[in-house]
């Protein structure tokens, strides 16, 4: 009896041992699994971590395209402004050189044209007292000629004072209409545009008949688009064609409204004026651009 409760014993302390290694071992295994899971844990989160910061980094890279895209935008539309200034220069100063060129072709005429031949009936037989211009020696003197009444003079056009007060009054009213336009296209030309539209909206009211007018109703929509007011821009265009339909501005103001069309996103309808303007004048500078423009569509 007592050797069996020995044996019992000693194989209770054997045992202990083992049990203490199998407990050791199910912490450690426990220890490991919690580590794993906050690794994966960490893991995910640096993960999840850099996708937001790819993500920004690619939003950021879009809109630093869409800006500079915006820029190059504003640019073109500024070229294109100042590429229409000088052309309408060119077309002032061609044709101030014809003004010019007609001008002194008439005076040249009239010149030409002027008192200064010897009046006809002078011929032979007469003696050389007719030759100087003395009466004949039998002849009784002859009565004094009639004075001519003054014809007018270039300061005193034909109709008398009043009508020279009217077209006195007139080429200061046109210096002045001159005077406005130049400065309107100037705030243009410098990239002020806000005050080049009041300017030139200004000068169509006060001027509504001027030759100069549709142009400026035209850089008024310019100045519009140039400052991305499309829907704006269009209205003005269209108010040019309404008022002025016979101006040779109604091709641009055609071919501006297309592109702010197009700038609203409307390609249809900007193809529908580019195929407007092509058809009703196929003659015109902006008819070639509205061909181009539907090639590169």
């Amino acid at each position: 009896m007592r050797g069996a409760v020995a044996a019992l014993s000693i194989a209770w302390l054997l045992a202990l041992p083992a049990r203490a290694a199998l407990f050791d071992d199910e912490e450690a295994r426990k220890r490991i699994e919690a580590t794993n899971q906050r690794l994966s844990q960490v893991q995910r989160q640096l993960e999840d971590r850099i996708a937001a910061l790819e993500s920004q980094l690619k939003s950021q890279g879009l809109v630093e395209l869409f800006g500079q895209v915006e820029q190059i935008k504003a640019d073109i539309a500024r070229l294109r402004g100042q590429i229409e200034v000088l052309t309408y220069e060119q077309e002032q100063a061609q044709k101030r050189q014809r003004d010019l060129y007609i001008d002194l072709d008439s005076r040249l005429r009239k010149l030409e044209g002027g008192p200064g031949a010897t009046a006809p009936g002078a011929g032979a037989g007469v003696g050389p007292s007719a030759s100087l211009g003395l009466p004949p020696a039998s002849a009784p003197p002859a009565s004094p000629a009639p004075v001519p009444a003054p014809a007018p003079s270039a300061a005193t056009p034909a109709g008398g004072p009043a009508v020279a007060g009217r077209l006195g009054a007139a080429v200061p009213d046109i210096a002045t209409e001159q005077r406005a336009y130049d400065a309107a296209l100037d705030q243009f030309k410098g990239g002020n545009y806000g005050a080049a539209i009041v300017s030139f909206a200004s000068f169509v009211k006060s001027y509504p008949k001027s030759p100069l007018a549709p142009s400026a109703q035209y850089w008024i929509g310019n100045a519009q688009f140039a400052q991305k007011e499309y829907r704006a821009a269009i209205a003005s265009q269209r108010q040019l064609i309404a008022a002025f339909p016979e101006s040779q501005k109604v091709p641009d103001a055609l071919l501006n409204i297309a592109t702010s069309q197009f700038e609203l996103g409307d390609g249809a309808a900007a193809r529908r004026t580019l195929e407007e303007l092509i058809a009703k004048h196929p003659q015109s500078e902006a008819a070639i651009k509205a061909r181009q423009r539907l090639a590169i569509r």
